[in-house]
């Protein structure tokens, strides 16, 4: 009569439960550490029963599983940061919101109902004494009247350096298209094309650069060295004043005049050079 161990023998496929040999328990199997790289056996018959599958869903890490969902998690963050404003553009912002707001609090002469508006035509008359035409005018005939040759040398060269101021301003102008004051009137004194944009201050470069220019070659005495300055101060503060630019405008025309001359003084005409050129084009 076969005994109970056989009868359990034959209901598991003739084989112990646990891999018993000679009809003993193996708990070795038990004892022993399972293999992390692997999932446990009943994972296995529940994924399938293809090992390669098994094997390649098992060497997925738990640390590469949260690699990827960082890394798709990131992408959020540096679109975020991408669409905050930078610095620079902040500070930008900041400073042409100063300049309009001081602009417009300077414009008392911009029209007759301002709070300055009756010195407008004191403003306007200083505007014009820095205008282009005048100037031209003026350095052409004292060229003309002009009998030493040293004072023909000076003249001629502020007439040249006066259509080099006219130039480059007429260039950043058509460059930079900033739009005068909205407060403005159109009234300025002999017009031209790129005379509609405000950057930079045309009256201011030539201010600067004229007033650099009589200081260095005319002897003059203290007071009018002293009303040389006055005048090229007055010339920027009238533009601002009447509304014609903003302070930027004005600040960066004299800066650009300041470097206009040392232009000038690069490309000196003197009387020997001049007749140079005029013998070659002869």
């Amino acid at each position: 009569m076969p005994s109970p161990k056989a009868k359990n023998m034959a209901r598991s496929g003739g084989s112990p439960v646990f891999g018993s040999s000679n009809g003993r328990y193996d708990f070795k199997s038990l004892t022993k550490p399972l293999n992390r790289s692997s999932p446990p056996p009943h994972l296995l018959q529940r994924q399938g029963s293809d090992p390669t599958t098994a094997r390649l869903r098992a060497s997925e890490s738990p640390t590469r599983r949260r690699g990827s969902s960082s890394s798709t998690g990131s992408a959020p963050d540096e679109d975020g940061i991408r669409l905050n404003p930078s610095f620079i553009r902040v500070a930008l912002s900041s400073l042409l919101a100063i300049d309009l707001w001081l602009s417009k609090q300077l414009g008392v002469c911009a029209c007759e109902d301002s709070s300055w508006g009756s010195m407008r035509p004191l403003m306007k008359l200083i505007e014009i004494s820095g205008h282009g035409i005048p100037w031209l005018v003026g350095t052409a005939y004292c060229l003309y009247k002009s009998d030493s040759a040293a004072g023909q040398e000076v003249m001629l060269n502020l007439f040249m350096a006066l259509l080099l101021d006219i130039i480059l301003v007429g260039i950043v102008k058509a460059v930079v298209r900033r739009r005068r004051p909205s407060y403005n009137r159109m009234d300025m004194f002999a017009t031209f094309s790129v005379d509609s944009y405000s950057f930079p201050s045309g009256h201011a470069t030539r201010a600067a650069m004229c007033g650099r220019f009589l200081l260095a070659h005319l002897v003059l005495a203290a007071p009018l060295r002293v009303l040389v300055l006055l005048w090229v101060g007055l010339v920027g503060l009238s533009r601002v004043m009447l509304g014609r630019h903003n302070v930027t405008d004005v600040m960066f025309g004299f800066w650009m005049g300041y470097w206009q001359y040392n232009l000038v003084e690069m490309l000196w005409l003197s009387p020997q050079t001049l007749q140079g050129m005029v013998g070659q084009l002869a």
